[in-house]
């Protein structure tokens, strides 16, 4: 009987951790039932707009944050990097008013692959935890920003309509930044399961010293991850000024923390090795209406610092008891 019911405990524990998706869609949903009784806003088709259009900027940052921390890694440089990228672009656009957006897409891309880059050579190169590097490089970015716009904004009669509509703009009924974070998803997802870069990631952040025997070539993909990171949050760059109609200063401080909390709340494990696009994806939208209902029924902005760090700690804690449960399942299984 009790071999019975350990084998049951261990089958129910391996379904859970392979349909956490499932757990996070399901607690969306009672939340979003919970908000609406609280606010009957809530349930707007103007409110999910504002919602899809918040957490597009943090679906793309948070992507690529997501295969850096699946290398073991983490890149709290995002946030600086993100507003870094928008003030080039944001001032280069004031002062040429005839750059369509798309080139200004591929302007912010393109800053963020050379501070992606200097993160990756700093880590790879250099030998230096990506925690310490990133750190720095947070701070070396954040004061070039106030350093090139002297503290200034660039303001919204400073850029022209045409980049300022082109987030929001629904050419195809959907806005533009949300159909952008669902491609960048979608590119990313085809990436990481099906490809053998992507299954190097997975590999390298499960074992480094199991993936460099095999003949992968770990810096590599370290600097590799560290590109598309730098890529993406250059291009959210764009997107954030252009959705906000401004490039200030102090955009996205404290951003980092969002995208860490979007990956980790979306099943990624904060040690690596594991995590799913999907999961990031669920991640960033509980994210999105937890901001969004706390500003509806009125909390502080210090209190929803506070409950923006408790998610974290909670759906760490969590996935540190889920992993640890299903070490010891699937140990179990291998003996019996």
């Amino acid at each position: 009987m009790s071999v019975s019911r350990t084998r049951t405990r261990r089958d129910l524990l391996l379904v859970i951790a392979g349909v956490r998706e499932v757990g996070i869609l399901l607690f969306i949903v009672a939340l979003v039932v919970v908000v609406s009784l609280r606010s009957p806003y809530f349930l707007t088709l103007d409110n999910f707009r504002d919602i899809l259009l918040d957490i597009g900027v943090l679906v793309i940052v948070a992507i690529g944050q997501t295969m850096v921390i699946l290398t073991r890694g983490i890149d709290l440089s995002v946030g600086s990097g993100l507003a870094l990228s928008g003030m080039i672009v944001g001032m280069t656009i004031s002062a040429h008013w005839g750059i369509p957006p798309l080139v200004a897409l591929a302007m912010g891309i393109g800053v963020g692959i050379v501070l992606g880059a200097f993160n990756g050579l700093v880590v790879t190169k250099g030998n230096v935890p990506p925690i310490i590097a990133t750190l720095g490089t947070l701070s070396v970015y954040r004061g070039l920003v106030f350093a090139i716009s002297g503290g200034a904004w660039v303001d919204a009669h400073e850029l022209p309509e045409s980049f300022k509509a082109f987030a929001q703009a629904t050419p195809l009924l959907i806005p533009n930044l949300v159909l952008i974070a669902f491609l960048v998803a979608l590119i990313a997802y085809y990436f990481l399961n099906h490809t053998r870069l992507g299954r190097e990631i997975y590999a390298v952040g499960s074992n480094p010293l199991a993936a460099q025997v095999a003949g992968i070539h770990v810096r590599r993909v370290q600097m590799l991850v560290f590109v598309i990171s730098g890529a993406l949050y250059g291009m959210a760059g764009v997107l954030w000024v252009s959705r906000y109609a401004s490039a200030q200063s102090d955009s996205a401080m404290g951003f980092e923390l969002q995208t860490v909390a979007a990956a980790v709340v979306g099943g990624v494990n904060i040690f690596g090795g594991s995590g799913t696009v999907p999961g990031v994806l669920l991640g960033s939208l509980l994210l999105g209406i937890i901001i969004n209902a706390l500003n509806l029924v009125r909390i502080s902005p210090f209190w929803k610092l506070a409950v923006q760090g408790l998610v974290i700690l909670l759906a760490v804690v969590a996935d540190a008891l889920i992993s640890r449960r299903l070490v010891r399942a699937q140990a179990g299984g291998e003996v019996s």
